[in-house]
């Protein structure tokens, strides 16, 4: 039985029509990072960023799962392997392609949670500053997102993941966030055999073992097409 944990970031939903952010004060969808993408951002202008995320909502629905997601989706159902699907993606293209028991370290789209109690429930198409928590009826409401800044979800059962994985594979993601950034180097210290899926070479191409340059629509299932042999 081969033990694998996969990351995937905004790469592997690219070809599946989602935009992707790169780099530290650049734009996403025409706004700055930090306006929409922040505690602080929301604090300053909750209008913008409902919309904006309203916006992606929207588009997260109509995108279909691509070859990359399929490809996932049919590794975890081998009999001679124990996946284990970790994402930085909020689009539910996963779960789309038949994927289960996926673990959201930056929340998803489909979710809102209370800024107040903390309460948790479906997301609706769109969300506005003065919808309220239908736990505490307080007026925040927010996108169940991580934004930077703030602590990703499920680190420990990701660390305990990766302490007992094969293989390691890190999908479509550009090594300048962390802590996922950092999961290949606790993937390495635990003897796992690291695979990095890119367009190119990232800034922690450096620590994997494996490189597959390309498009993940192409490389992803060429790979999985070797653990089904």
């Amino acid at each position: 039985m081969q033990r694998i944990v996969i990351l995937t970031g905004a790469g592997v939903s690219a070809e599946s029509g989602l935009s992707t952010f790169r780099g530290g004060g650049g734009l996403w969808d025409d706004h700055r990072v930090e306006d929409v993408a922040t505690p602080e951002g929301f604090a300053a202008d909750p209008d913008l960023v409902h919309r904006f995320y309203n916006e992606r909502r929207v588009k997260a629905r109509q995108a279909k799962p691509n070859a990359a997601h399929d490809a996932i989706a049919r590794l975890a159902q081998l009999p001679n392997v124990a996946l284990t699907l970790v994402t930085q993606n909020v689009d539910g293209l996963h779960e789309a392609a038949g994927s289960g028991d996926v673990i959201h370290m930056h929340g998803a789209l489909a979710g809102a949670l209370c800024g107040a109690c903390g309460h948790r429930w479906d997301a609706p198409d769109a969300m506005a500053k003065a919808d309220t928590c239908p736990n505490c009826q307080t007026p925040a409401t927010r996108p169940d997102i991580v934004w930077f800044g703030e602590i990703p979800y499920h680190m420990d059962e990701i660390a305990e993941a990766l302490s007992r994985a094969d293989i390691f594979a890190a999908i479509g993601t550009s090594g300048r966030v962390y802590p996922a950034a950092g999961l290949v180097d606790l993937a390495r210290s635990s003897g796992a055999e690291c695979h990095e899926f890119n367009l190119d070479a990232s800034e922690i191409s450096r620590q994997f073992h494996h490189h597959h340059i390309g498009p993940a629509t192409e490389t992803v299932p060429a790979w999985v097409e070797g653990f089904a042999k």
